[in-house]
């Protein structure tokens, strides 16, 4: 009994912790996704529906389908793949939100290797 005691407030405590994932405010809209790859400021554009995600990057436009495993999850797989490593799904994880951002992980479907990344919502 007083080992149930002693953890309750620590339970408490550590679900005080839980990050904020209200993962419907980003499932539609439009986003920026900035980066930075050998010290310079990289800028990805996309606007995405339940369905279908419009990419441009460096003034390249790029379709992608999206399925949604859950609220948080969803993979992503190109229309009209160019070469054999555009053919693999990426799988996309919303981490934490806040009003107009998220934290995300994603990384190729079937791979460990992960990375993350923070996107700005800028219109609905």
């Amino acid at each position: 009994m007083k080992k149930i005691i002693f953890l309750l407030p620590l339970l408490l405590l550590m679900s005080c912790y839980d990050a904020d994932r209200n993962c419907k405010d980003f499932k539609t809209g439009k986003f920026k996704f900035e980066y930075e790859v050998d010290g310079v400021k990289k800028t990805t554009l996309f606007e995405r529906n339940d369905t279908i995600e419009i990419e441009t990057f460096e003034g390249k436009t790029d379709t992608a389908a999206i399925r949604w495993v859950n609220d948080c999850e969803y993979v992503l797989q190109k229309i009209h793949p160019k070469n054999m490593a555009e053919k693999k799904a990426i799988d996309m994880k919303i981490l934490t939100t806040s009003k107009n951002s998220y934290t995300f992980e994603f990384g190729m479907v079937g791979s460990d290797a992960k990375q993350k990344g923070t996107v700005t919502k800028i219109a609905d």
